[in-house]
């Protein structure tokens, strides 16, 4: 059973290429999530705890501004006593921009682990349960000696309620490592929106590994390629503690590279060049 919610655009949604950026599309998620949780007997695991596991996010048209909030269709993909799975459809009025799914589990805050839905929970969840087509996971890479570090200081505003980093506040983290290893592996990739190019981000999907706290120290985000291809490129980025090799979130993100008509284009060889000495054989 699906359950169709709206989430409003905000002005300050846009990237520098003038269409919602791609870690915005989480926050529409989560929003769309709370709408409906709250609104069935599962309400109180907003409260007592409850945590993201894993996301999965295939972007299928940019999304421009408008007054005319999205639309969120969402259901319930998966049921059992460790957590559920939500899918979604994300519409720009009549037109599909995004597919998604999300992994999420009960959690205890005061001991900090994971516990089991209670009876309730669970027959709420399981009668709006519609088993949906999974998407086809991306394989993640791990780092070597290949991949670059970029330093990511906490903002005391990433925190949400629970007292940690915000799961979708990791996507702005990978994101700005992402950016930071292309400025310093090829630094022309991110000027070629002056020379009349986009890049799109296509999927991500980013798995959840401990949360992240507050502290002024920054950790890192390490990331390193994982695909070349002819008009795409993939990265595999992790977030971490430089000093005791933590490791808080691990992700997988497909990178398009077009013209200013959003049509896929040749990813330029001497970039590709270029990036093979970053590559996570």
């Amino acid at each position: 059973m699906s359950t169709r919610l709206t989430v409003p655009l905000r002005w300050g949604d846009l990237d520098a290429q003038g269409h919602v950026n791609n870690a915005r599309f989480i926050d529409y998620l989560q929003e769309a999530r709370v709408d409906f949780l709250l609104s069935g007997p599962v309400a109180d695991l907003i409260e007592s705890g409850l945590v993201v596991v894993g996301h999965q996010i295939e972007y299928r048209a940019p999304v421009v501004y408008s007054e005319t909030s999205l639309a969120v269709d969402l259901q319930v993909s998966r049921v059992d006593e460790t957590g559920f799975g939500l899918a979604y459809q994300l519409w720009q009025r009549d037109q599909l921009v995004a597919v998604a799914r999300t992994e999420l589990s009960p959690y205890d805050l005061a001991r900090q682990v994971q516990v089991e839905l209670g009876p309730t929970q669970m027959d709420w969840l399981e009668r709006r349960l519609e088993p949906v087509e999974p998407l086809r996971p991306l394989a993640f890479r791990p780092m070597t000696d290949r991949a670059r570090s970029a330093p990511m200081r906490v903002r005391w505003s990433d925190l949400d309620a629970y007292g940690h980093v915000n799961n979708a506040v990791f996507f702005d983290y990978i994101q700005e490592g992402r950016i930071a290893f292309t400025a310093a592996a090829v630094r022309s990739m991110n000027d070629s929106i002056d020379q009349g190019h986009l890049w799109f981000v296509a999927r991500q999907d980013l798995d959840y590994l401990a949360p992240v706290l507050f502290r002024r120290l920054p950790y890192v985000v390490r990331t390193g390629v994982a695909h070349l291809g002819r008009t795409s490129l993939t990265f595999c980025s992790e977030v971490a503690d430089p000093d005791s090799g933590q490791r808080f979130a691990a992700a997988t993100t497909v990178a398009v590279f077009a013209d200013q008509r959003g049509r896929p284009t040749p990813v330029l060889p001497e970039w590709k060049q270029a990036l093979e000495r970053f590559r996570l054989d």
